[in-house]
């Protein structure tokens, strides 16, 4: 009986996924945080082959029988390094070749995220043996990492800046309550040059994405900063103009 002959649920019975070759399948993560005036992206030092003692992106293959789908596998991968449940998450692009993994055909779906590095203790996790911030650069860190994990670096550093100057993006770089000089100083951090104040804090009022925290400023040198924090269930703004318009 021929394939054409069987009803849908004949067929599926009969299927055999290993029929086909399958490709390694996996997620990475590039996982950015603002600490000491910097960009850093978080790393982890292999603990087995391939690419045993080199640095690279968090990640791991995907789990067909717990993870309910892609963004499943990130989120696992994420509180598994960091502890964080629910920070920023986008998926940056898919990457894939015979040749960026010596095990075989591999492909991966890499994703970027947006965390406060406060109060976070890393975890490296199995297969690697240390994990750590690393300040990232105008493409970059300045080692080579494993496989092409120096590409998707690079990639997700031009996709966050291409997109800090026209959304709400940098308010996920900070802690969970901050001042508007807080925030302005993680935009100018990323794009790498100064910001005009007045312009800027006529766009965050434009885009309504903050709430002032009643009864709570920050005490310094200078007269008291209100704190604010993210809006709640407010998701991410698009500005009408760049940040440099």
């Amino acid at each position: 009986m021929g394939n054409a002959d069987l009803t849908e649920q004949e067929y599926l019975a009969s299927y055999n996924i290993h029929a086909f070759d399958v490709p390694l399948t996996s997620v990475d993560l590039v996982i950015f945080t603002v600490r000491e005036q910097a960009l850093h992206v978080l790393l982890v030092r292999r603990g087995a082959h391939p690419a045993k003692g080199q640095w690279a992106l968090p990640g791991g293959f995907i789990d067909i029988r717990n993870d309910p789908d892609l963004d499943g596998t990130a989120l696992r991968k994420l509180r598994e390094k960091t502890g964080v449940t629910a920070p920023y998450l986008e998926q940056l692009q898919g990457f894939g070749s015979s040749t960026r993994d010596p095990r075989g055909w591999s492909a991966t779906f890499a994703y970027f995220a947006l965390i406060g590095s406060d109060h976070i203790e890393l975890q490296h996790g199995s297969g690697a043996d240390a994990a750590s911030w690393h300040p990232v650069g105008a493409a970059g860190v300045d080692m080579e990492l494993a496989f092409d994990h120096g590409a998707i670096l690079a990639t997700a550093i031009q996709r966050l800046r291409n997109k800090v100057e026209y959304t709400s993006l940098p308010a996920h770089l900070l802690a969970p309550e901050f001042t508007l000089s807080d925030l302005q100083r993680v935009y100018e951090i990323v794009l790498g040059r100064a910001i005009d104040k007045s312009a800027f804090r006529k766009r965050v009022k434009e885009g309504d994405f903050l709430e002032e925290i009643t009864g709570k400023q920050r005490h310094g040198s200078n007269r008291p900063a209100q704190l604010y924090r993210i809006r709640s269930g407010q998701p991410t703004v698009f500005f009408s103009r760049t940040m440099g318009a």
